[in-house]
């Protein structure tokens, strides 16, 4: 059995749909963020001294970091969802893999902290707006004839870079990077999206 440490409203969200999708048991342990502080809760640092989610457990080892689980759970159980290893696919496939965690969420995260400061912040808002578009544009530009990043069906990239697409979304820019709105359109109308989403809100107490 697999346990997903998940914290609502997080990146942890995209591994429970890919949960969904492998179609593997599993069972939800749920956080929810200080409505204060909008932090995670302290207990999740007792599980991992980084205090964060998304974390699975399986065959008893604890694996950490939203790249790193999407590999392990995609190799053992979806491996149609990695390109064969030594090909060019699979090279874009590391890339992809990299750059949802690595690039697309500095700029990101960096707009998200800032927004919080105020009038303070108003300087770093033209650069930190460049760089978000920057890497939107060139997510839209990945993007396959098929929809899909890296392969033409659901691949662990698409998985990945799930959440940056979904905050530009968020963001409203669905109108500067159509492709990209189409991507989100199409994860969110997959069964098993919509049924990570229902069990999500579920572990949270939310209906």
């Amino acid at each position: 059995m697999i346990t997903l440490h998940h914290l609502n409203r997080s990146r942890s969200h995209r591994i429970l749909w890919l949960l969904e999708e492998i179609g593997e048991p599993y069972k939800v342990a749920a956080y929810q963020r200080d409505p204060k502080t909008n932090l995670a809760p302290p207990e999740l640092a007792l599980v991992h001294p980084l205090g964060k989610s998304p974390m699975i457990e399986i065959d008893g080892e604890l694996v950490v970091e939203s790249a790193a689980i999407v590999e392990v759970l995609c190799e053992r159980f979806a491996p149609q969802m990695i390109p064969e290893r030594g090909t060019p696919a699979y090279l874009r496939h590391l890339e992809a893999m990299h750059f949802a965690e690595g690039s697309a969420m500095t700029p990101i995260l960096l707009n998200l902290y800032v927004s919080n400061l105020g009038d303070a912040g108003k300087p770093l808002h033209p650069r930190i707006t460049s760089e978000l578009d920057r890497h939107y544009r060139y997510m839209n530009d990945m993007l396959r004839p098929s929809g899909h990043f890296v392969q033409d069906s659901l691949s662990a990239a698409d998985i990945m870079l799930s959440f940056p697409a979904e905050i530009a979304m968020r963001q409203e820019r669905g109108d500067d990077y159509p492709a990209l709105a189409g991507f989100v359109e199409m994860i969110q109308g997959r069964e098993a999206y919509q049924r990570a989403t229902q069990k999500g809100r579920s572990a949270q107490g939310d209906n």
